[in-house]
């Protein structure tokens, strides 16, 4: 096992379990009284938390991972101080946000996480540049850079605009959803598809095809924001650019199912059981949210989904959770990039469960609140699926204090294929 890439990402599983810690908490208060704690703060702690001390951390480790792969063996040793820099701003947030909400310190700390991607976006654009061969998924990874660092425009529009004490709605609400859009569509979906592409890449789906996917998405990742901004007064002719985007989407979607259901029978045995019907669930989940998107092109609806907070919810989780989360859950166990054991799995599996449980009832919620027909008792619910989840984590994360054991031979890798170089 890589010593560093083991290390970094088992700090990262250990955040996803306080990421759901604090969704627990969250719910909890939703359904019960919890006095003590301030709702819209404790939430600007976990949403930060889980994009910084998760999701970023993740991907920022399993792209150094790359490059230490493709024979930059100092990678590690290089971004090291990034790496750090990450973890700091991020733990920060998470002790700041729950006491203050947005004040000094907490601006102070998701300032800095900001600036400190910006570093890494520099180097590593440099770095992956530097690399004797280039591939399809370097052109992914530095689109994810330049969306990272786009997202920023967000935040920093925020915090001019609450300097100047002169808020309004929809100014507001379009930053929020500027900031979100270029980190889930951009930032984390480009970084994913970089590393997922590279493994198909070398099992011989052809890089022409794969650049076409690519071509694809990138063209419709800018104008796609405006799918969460509808709501706003906007020229035909922008609205035909955003039809045209969801079509992009949608055929690159379908051009890569397409190609992978081709190499099936080459791509089947190099994946294991559970990796295999995890990557199914993953898809089925971007299938949904790219058929959202499509169903958000009519401006009624988009209003009216917009206005409905369980159904805002709904989709920021079924992609944080049910897509990026995933394929990251997916991707650590294919490669054993942390400590599998049973106990590793088990939690995975129980974490997963929570996934699924917690969607169907956004989902239920939201239908429910679109025809104003109240679920009873909806938030107990949701709130034993966010102990579920939170369970998960603890699973998973205790099988990292034990020694790695042997496992289901099934799970493990079958062909030397997929391995890292």
């Amino acid at each position: 096992m890589n010593q560093p890439v083991s290390k970094w990402l088992r700090f990262s599983v250990f955040n996803l379990m306080l990421v759901a810690l604090l969704g627990s908490v969250l719910r909890y208060k939703i359904a019960f009284s919890l006095p003590i704690i301030d709702q819209k703060f404790l939430l600007q702690a976990h949403s930060h938390f889980a994009f910084a001390g998760w999701i970023t951390q993740s991907l920022m480790t399993l792209l150094v991972n790359y490059l230490q792969n493709r024979g930059n063996e100092a990678a590690f040793q290089r971004y090291r101080w990034i790496l750090w820099a990450n973890v700091i701003t991020a733990y920060g947030m998470l002790i700041t946000f729950p006491f203050e909400g947005y004040a000094f310190l907490s601006i102070m700390f998701s300032t800095l996480s900001i600036f400190a991607s910006y570093v890494f976006a520099f180097m590593y654009w440099r770095d992956l540049s530097r690399l004797p061969s280039r591939n399809v998924s370097h052109s992914w990874f530095k689109s994810a850079l330049i969306f990272n660092v786009i997202s920023s425009a967000g935040p920093f529009f925020l915090a001019y605009m609450l300097a100047a004490r002169h808020i309004h709605p929809n100014p507001y609400l379009a930053s929020v959803y500027f900031f979100l859009h270029f980190q889930y569509n951009g930032w984390f979906f480009f970084a994913c598809m970089g590393l997922f592409s590279f493994e198909l890449l070398k099992n011989g789906i052809e890089e022409k095809n794969l650049k076409q996917i690519f071509r694809l998405f990138v063209t419709a990742c800018v104008p796609a924001y405006l799918l969460s901004a509808l709501w706003l007064p906007i020229p035909g002719w922008i609205y035909v650019i955003v039809v045209l985007a969801v079509i992009c989407q949608i055929s690159g979607w379908i051009i890569l199912l397409r190609l992978i259901r081709g190499k099936l029978s080459v791509l089947k045995p190099t994946v294991s059981t559970l990796p295999r019907r995890l990557l199914v669930l993953c898809a089925v989940a971007l299938s949904i949210k790219l058929l959202l998107q499509a169903v958000s092109v009519i401006p009624s609806l988009s209003k009216l989904a917009f206005g409905f907070r369980p159904i805002v919810i709904g989709y920021l989780h079924l992609v944080l959770l049910g897509v990026i989360s995933l394929f990251l859950i997916i991707y650590l166990i294919h490669f054993q990039l942390i400590t599998i054991n049973k106990s590793t799995i088990r939690g995975f599996i129980v974490f997963i469960v929570g996934i699924i449980i917690n969607e169907v009832l956004l989902m239920i919620q939201g239908v429910g609140d679109l025809v104003y027909v109240e679920t009873p008792f909806i938030n107990v619910y949701l709130f034993i699926a966010a102990l579920i989840l939170f369970s998960g984590t603890i699973i998973f994360n205790s099988g990292q204090l034990r020694m790695r054991g042997k496992w289901d031979q099934e799970l493990d890798r079958p062909t030397a294929s997929l391995s890292h170089e």
